[in-house]
């Protein structure tokens, strides 16, 4: 039997709770099953943490036991609706809620978990064809995905720049500077950890596209790559170890943490 600590999680909550009534109504966990329409490796598998529920699940647990929405409550705390963005980010936007660690890589751009409200209203505004009331939506949408970080349990995020990123100009002067001062407050959130590579390293790899890796409890499971007109999730094992790969060859000619914390804080000085 595995011992879940209710205080570890929001989802190590639900898991606990479940078994907790389960128990108490004097059912085993193939009784619980067939009440549901659940297997019973379904039910052992939520109560061990091996498995998310649905909200389905959440809702007919609480029929069975009798809970009035206690289990649909903590299923919510736990496991959030992404925000409503756009299709093709609907997966990863997911992900970056449910992951124990993210790895981020962009050469272009500020990642979006560290954009502000003006930096990407600018950026957003940019695509052809877009109307007013579109933009506010993905501003609005890129804006609540940051809860990620900011959650009970925010994932580890290791986040690689480009040196030029730091350069960029991006609308005016103010929202390049209101940017990279955010970008130094985020570096020092204790879950954070931003490097910069510097022009001339050995990095061309990684000039074809951003992307970002999601891990559960060390182990990468999809990645995101950005492309055009759009990017696309990837769960393919072979081509998430390619980016792993990748990745940690370019965070290998990064500066270390400190270092680039202190260009990102020079950078700031001259946007002025």
């Amino acid at each position: 039997m595995v011992d879940i600590d209710p205080e570890a999680s929001a989802a190590a909550r639900f898991a606990y709770e479940l078994r907790r009534h389960r128990l108490m109504a004097g059912l085993t966990q193939g009784q619980v099953g067939r009440r549901i329409g659940f297997s019973e490796s379904m039910i052992g598998m939520v109560e061990t943490l091996k498995r998310e529920p649905t909200e389905g699940f959440a809702r007919l647990c609480d029929r069975v036991f009798r809970l009035d929405g206690v289990l649909y409550g903590l299923y919510k705390e736990a496991w959030p609706p992404p925000p409503p963005v756009p299709e093709h980010f609907r997966d990863w936007a997911a992900e970056e809620l449910r992951a124990t660690t993210l790895r981020l890589w962009d050469p272009l751009l500020i990642p979006g978990l560290f954009q502000t409200e003006t930096y990407a209203r600018w950026i957003i505004e940019c695509a052809p064809g877009i109307t007013s009331e579109e933009v506010d939506q993905r501003v609005s949408s890129r804006m609540q995905r940051k809860r990620a970080l900011f959650g009970d349990d925010p994932p580890m995020v290791w986040s690689v720049i480009d040196e030029g990123v730091l350069c960029r100009p991006v609308g005016s002067t103010s929202i390049v500077r209101e940017q990279l001062e955010h970008l130094v407050e985020m570096a020092r959130h204790p879950k954070v950890t931003i490097q910069v590579v510097p022009y001339g390293a050995r990095a061309g790899a990684g000039l074809l596209g951003a992307f970002g890796i999601a891990e559960m409890r060390g182990i990468p499971y999809t990645v995101y790559v950005e492309s055009q007109p759009h990017g696309r999730t990837i769960d393919e094992r072979s081509l998430i170890t390619k980016i792993v790969n990748r990745y940690d060859a370019i965070r290998g000619e990064a500066h270390s943490q400190s270092l680039s914390l202190k260009m990102i804080e020079e950078a700031v000085r001259k946007w002025i």
